[in-house]
This record gives C-alpha cells, sequence and structure tokens, in this order.
C-alpha cells in the first residue's frame, strides 16, 4: 500500500484550536533551535507536529547512552549519530515538505548572522551550562528583535521566560555579565525559577554539581518544557493570546501540582533575587564536597568497574548517626575486602562493638543485593584472626547464569530515616506478611501496635531519651553528629533530619554548644522536656506500629550481630518497597544489653539507675527473654520520605589502596 503525505489532512485536528487560516500562517514560519539534547530535540518535534513549516537548528553532539533518559533523538540505532542529523530526520518523517537548515558545528559569533537569517522565532534548547552560547544568541535576538523563549526543565516541571522585542533583555534579566561560571549557573537557575518548586523533591543533592556542570534530569520535564514553549510560540507567532515577557514568568510543577506565576522586577538585580542568591552561595558553600573529591566522583561514574558500580550502591547501607564503620579495598575484578571498625573509643551507643557490627551486616547484605544486578553471586567470610575491634570480610563475586537481579536493589538509595509523624492507619496484613517473610526463618517479628502498645513504647522511648539527653557522654556524641544548618549530610545527621520544629532546633544549637549550657537548661528550664515531646512521645504514637526484630536465641558472637544486621537491611528495603518509612529506636536495648552485661557507660549520678529501671520497663513490654533476644527495636508506618537525610561519603572517599 502506497502513502501519500498531505498537510491538510496531517494537521487537520490542529484546526478548532487553531484556525485553517492560522494553520497556514505556522506552514510559513522560520524557528530557530539551538541545541538538539534533551529540550530542543522535543521542542523540534511538536513544533513540527504543530504544523511549523520551516527550522533552523544547531548542534555539533552525537548521542550516546547517557542521552537515553530524557533525549527523544536517543536511541540504540542512534548511538553516535550527529543530533541534528537524528532530529532532522524524524522532523521530516512527520512533515516531508518541511525545510530543515541544519548547523551541525553548533552556533558561534561566526554563523549566528546566518542561523537568524528570516527567522519569526527563537526556542532556546542549549544545555543548562552553555551560558556563552546563550548570552550570543539572546543577545543577536534583542539585537535583530526576534522574539525569544526558554523553558528549563527543573525536576519535574517547567520554568518558561520570554524575551520579547522591546521588553526586558536576557542580559537585563539574568545580570549574567562576565561572572565565573558557577557564579553563571545560580544566577541562571535563580532567575529561571524564582519560585523554587523543584526543591522541596531533590533526593540525592550529591548529584547537583554546578561547578563541574553536572545535574539530574527527567524525561517529564523535558516534554512539560515542549508544551510550554510551544504553546507561547503558537501565542507569538499568530499575535493571539498574552504572552508573558520577562521580568514575569511561570513555573509548573508536575510532581508538586503547582503553578506560580513569577515577576521580579530588574531580573537578579532584584532585592528579593540578591537576598535569595545570598541564601543560595551559603547554602551551596555548606553542602559541597570538597571539590577534588567532587571531581574524582564525576570521573568514577563513567569509568566505575561493575565492583565500583556494587559498592557505590553498598554504601547507602545504614550505619548508627551516618558513621560508615567500613572501607574498601579491592582485590581484583572479583575480589575485595572490607575494613570494619567500630566507635566504641569515643561513641556511648557502641561500647561493645554490637551496633557497629549490624550496620556492618547491613552493609554485607547490600553487597551481596547489589551484586545480583550485575548476574554475580556474592561469597563473604569473616577473618576471625583479627580483633572484634576491626571485623574484616574477604568478599568474592562468581558470576551465575540462573541469578535474578534482586528486586530490592532499587530502594537500597531510597531507604532512609524518618524522625517525623507517621500516619497512623495499621499495617495490612499483607504488608506485615510481607515484612516477616523478609527477615526469613532465624528471625522472627514482635508488633507492638494498637494505642495502648504504641503509648506504652512511646513513653518507654520518653524516659530512655531523658537518659541519652542528660548524660555528658551522649551529649558529647550528640555534639559531633549533627551537622547544624543543613538539610542533607555525607558524615553526619542534618539537623533538620531531625525531627525538632525549626525553633526548637535552634535552641538546642545554641545550648549544645557545651556542656555548662545543658546543664542549666536542665535543671532549670526542663530543657529535655520539648525535644523529648517532639522525638519521643509524639512520633511514639504517630506510626502504624512499633516492632522488634528477634533472634532464635541471645546473641553473644559478632557473626551473630552480623547476621542481624543483614536481616535488619532485608526487613529494611522491604518496608521501603511497600512504601513504609522506618525510624530505629535502639537506645531501649543498647542501655538493656549494658545492664546485663555490667557495663557501666557513664559518670553521670543516677545513669546506672535509671538505665536498670529502663531495662526492666523493657522486659515489661516485650517479655524477659524477648528482650534478651531482640536485635533491634524500631518504628514503621506510611509516611512520605524524609525531606532532610543523611547522605554517604563519595565511593573515592571510603575506597582504601590495597595493603602490601
Amino acid at each position: 500500500m502506497s502513502f501519500q503525505f498531505n498537510y491538510e489532512e496531517a494537521f487537520s485536528r490542529n484546526i478548532g484550536w487553531v484556525t485553517g487560516q492560522e494553520q497556514q500562517i505556522l506552514r510559513g514560519k522560520t524557528i530557530a533551535i539551538a541545541g538538539m539534547g534533551g529540550v530542543g530535540g522535543v521542542h523540534l518535534l511538536t513544533l513540527a507536529r504543530l504544523g511549523v513549516g520551516a527550522f533552523h537548528i544547531a548542534d555539533l553532539d552525537t548521542f550516546e547512552v547517557a542521552n537515553f533518559n530524557r533525549q527523544v533523538g536517543a536511541t540504540m540505532s542512534t548511538l553516535g549519530r550527529p543530533k541534528v542529523e537524528v532530529l532532522a530526520e524524524m522532523a521530516r518523517d512527520i512533515n516531508p515538505e518541511i525545510n530543515i537548515t541544519s548547523f551541525p558545528s553548533g552556533i558561534d559569533e561566526n554563523n549566528l548572522s546566518e542561523f537568524f537569517t528570516g527567522v519569526d522565532l527563537y526556542v532556546d534548547g542549549l544545555d543548562f551550562f552553555a551560558f556563552s552560547a546563550r548570552q550570543a544568541t539572546f543577545a543577536a535576538c534583542a539585537r535583530l528583535g526576534i522574539p525569544a523563549i526558554t523553558a528549563a526543565p527543573l525536576g519535574m516541571g517547567a520554568a518558561l521566560l520570554n524575551f520579547l522585542p522591546g521588553k526586558m533583555t536576557f542580559e537585563e534579566y539574568f545580570c549574567l555579565n562576565d561572572l565565573p561560571e558557577e557564579e553563571k549557573a545560580l544566577r541562571f537557575m535563580l532567575g529561571l525559577a524564582p519560585a523554587r518548586l523543584q526543591l522541596g523533591y531533590l533526593v540525592d543533592p550529591t548529584r547537583v554539581d554546578l561547578a563541574q556542570h553536572r545535574g539530574p534530569s527527567t524525561i517529564m520535564a523535558c516534554q512539560l518544557c515542549a508544551g510550554v514553549a510551544a504553546t507561547e510560540a503558537l501565542k507569538i507567532l499568530l499575535s493571539r493570546g498574552k504572552a508573558l515577557a520577562a521580568p514575569h514568568g511561570l513555573h509548573f510543577d508536575a510532581y508538586r501540582n503547582k503553578m506560580a506565576r513569577t515577576w521580579r522586577p530588574g531580573g537578579n538585580n532584584n532585592p528579593m533575587q540578591r537576598l535569595a542568591l545570598s541564601i543560595a552561595k551559603r547554602y551551596l558553600s555548606k553542602q559541597a564536597n570538597p571539590a577534588p573529591t567532587r571531581s574524582l566522583e564525576v570521573m568514577e561514574s563513567a569509568t566505575q568497574s561493575v565492583i565500583e558500580k556494587i559498592l557505590d550502591l553498598a554504601r547507602w547501607a545504614p550505619s548508627g548517626d551516618n558513621t560508615q564503620p567500613w572501607r574498601f579495598e579491592i582485590v581484583n575484578d572479583y575480589q575485595l575486602v572490607v575494613h570494619g571498625f567500630d566507635t566504641r573509643g569515643h561513641c556511648v551507643y557502641d561500647l561493645d562493638g554490637h551496633p557497629s557490627q549490624i550496620a556492618l551486616g547491613a552493609l554485607l547484605e547490600t553487597i551481596s543485593i547489589a551484586a545480583t544486578g550485575h548476574g554475580l553471586r556474592a561469597s563473604i567470610q569473616r577473618r576471625v584472626d583479627l580483633p572484634e575491634t576491626t571485623p574484616t570480610f574477604d568478599v568474592s563475586f562468581e558470576p551465575d547464569p540462573q541469578i535474578q537481579p534482586d528486586p530490592l536493589i532499587p530502594f537500597i538509595t531510597k531507604r532512609s530515616v524518618q524522625r517525623r509523624p507517621m500516619r497512623t492507619r495499621p499495617l495490612t496484613p499483607e504488608e506485615k506478611r510481607a515484612l516477616e517473610a523478609a527477615v526469613g526463618d532465624a528471625f522472627r517479628v514482635l508488633w507492638l501496635e494498637g494505642f495502648g502498645s504504641k503509648w506504652r513504647t512511646a513513653r518507654l522511648m520518653f524516659a530512655n531519651a531523658k537518659l541519652r539527653l542528660t548524660m555528658r557522654e551522649a551529649y558529647e556524641v550528640h555534639r559531633s553528629v549533627i551537622q547544624w544548618n543543613a538539610r542533607f549530610s555525607e558524615d553526619k545527621v542534618p539537623d533538620q533530619a531531625i525531627g525538632l520544629d525549626p525553633l526548637t532546633t535552634r535552641l538546642m544549637g545554641w545550648v549544645m554548644q557545651n556542656w555548662k549550657r545543658v546543664e542549666f537548661f536542665n535543671t532549670f528550664l526542663a530543657g529535655t522536656l520539648a525535644p523529648r515531646i517532639q522525638l519521643d512521645l509524639i512520633p511514639g504514637i504517630a506510626c502504624a506500629a512499633h516492632f522488634v526484630l528477634m533472634a532464635e536465641h541471645e546473641p553473644r558472637s559478632i557473626d551473630d550481630y552480623v547476621e542481624a544486621g543483614r536481616t535488619l537491611q532485608r526487613f529494611w528495603l522491604a518496608a521501603a518497597k511497600l512504601g513504609l518509612q522506618l525510624q530505629p529506636e535502639m537506645t531501649p536495648l543498647i542501655f538493656a544489653g549494658y545492664v546485663r552485661e555490667g557495663i557501666r557507660f557513664s559518670q553521670s549520678s543516677g545513669a546506672w539507675e535509671q538505665a536498670q529501671h529502663l531495662a526492666k520497663r523493657l522486659e515489661g513490654l516485650v517479655g524477659q527473654k524477648n528482650a534478651s533476644q531482640a536485635v533491634f527495636m524500631g518504628r514503621i508506618g506510611a509516611s512520605p520520605p524524609a525531606a532532610a537525610r543523611s547522605l554517604r561519603h563519595s565511593l573515592i572517599h571510603l575506597i582504601i589502596k590495597k595493603k602490601v
């Protein structure tokens, strides 16, 4: 069967939203698009389907695998091919009559005149960090009287600005001038999206690196940009409807279901923008890694071996206070050594090393899970001749054609701690069965459900919190592990993740600057009351249930606790897969364990007597035998993920050189 193209028929479904005469006007228009990547490519195809008749397109790049998540022209069959060539073919497949002039060397000062000859509208598709080229193209548009659109993909939304003839120019709005590249990136981002709707759901800020010209992206944002920009193009080309001009803009975020109309007179010179820029700079200076580490991390992401990819996931395993008690020694492509350590020398919560051993078990389980994604089976052996303070494990990988990727892999990086209140709806029978199945036969789960059990558990946590907030040894730990004024932290716990309200957080930050302030507040101002209510009592009730993970027999050896950690990680990842959040509640088990073992953990007056009383309360809650067999305790429930969280050291920081 032979098919023939007919313009009127091809675009007849546009009629109704545009008139037949307007469709013919679009047919006679020429649009220039610089950049055929994430947004530029979909701009071209969207406008081609609108029936625009001619384009000037520019890009000097070729397609690669890293483009697959967002670029419409990126497929296995187009790898290595020039982007302008591929997108021109795709556009001509939509409209064989389309007139496309390609600029395969990109755009620069030498060809801008030709690029804009006969052009009715410019649509920006340049890479986010192509500031010199972007400044040059928009300056040319202002000089030539060509309307210009930029629609930026931010998170899962689109931010739009139009620069129209006779109105505010690109440079007047963004004020990029000859500033350093990182400053330009910051000004461009804040200028595009003064409402900053996208920031609330960024789950891994380490993927944003303005200095290295690196950031995450989504296809949803690119598609939204194309829809918004094409609509503005229609209004501008047909002189129909109001097209906002800078300093007015739009920002729609599909993830947050929000749309903001922005207005920044003076652009980035607006006092509000200048304040935002100042805050952003301070924030980035606190959150950023040292430049050498970030640079190496960028390099490793492109050149990682399979074993490094496994470890890059494994490093997200949980550890108390984000201590990350492990370092990796890569022996060869199929062998590595995990060098563990504990923090008993300086952490009151780890005096017997058991919490660190549980964390190491979680790491080893994560290694095994991540290995299945590469068709490998992990074999792990502890070196029994070394001290328990430095547990060391030999890990080897063997290809197994029968092994399937573990379904828990996608949740390794999503799993986090939620310290704020959760929903109180009970766990469903199906959820409980899935969680109990995750722990296997060697462990069992004791559920503390219903308001009565939750209230008793919350009161136990409230009482334990008084002990840990009034002894000097715990204060030293808290002071060293909290990163103040932070949403994320690579090696500590950010204060915004602790669970306190902003006012109490600021007060606690001031009080904890020295022990004398802590003693004064605790003695005369009931200093522990507000944090205990917010961190223990309210969350203890606001959850689906508390749980205790128990071994078949009382754990004694390091191997018992390592195995407990492996089981815990599967339980926690299974919870994340179910969309449930979790918070550890380990202090009752830790203090009760010290009492059983006779470990004097504090010189504070009355601490030992308090711990003995709390141990009996724990036994009254879960039973004496269960208390002795318990390896982990926590609360669980349905809830959005935590907005602030601990991150991890980069892999470069965790890998040590092979020992001779």
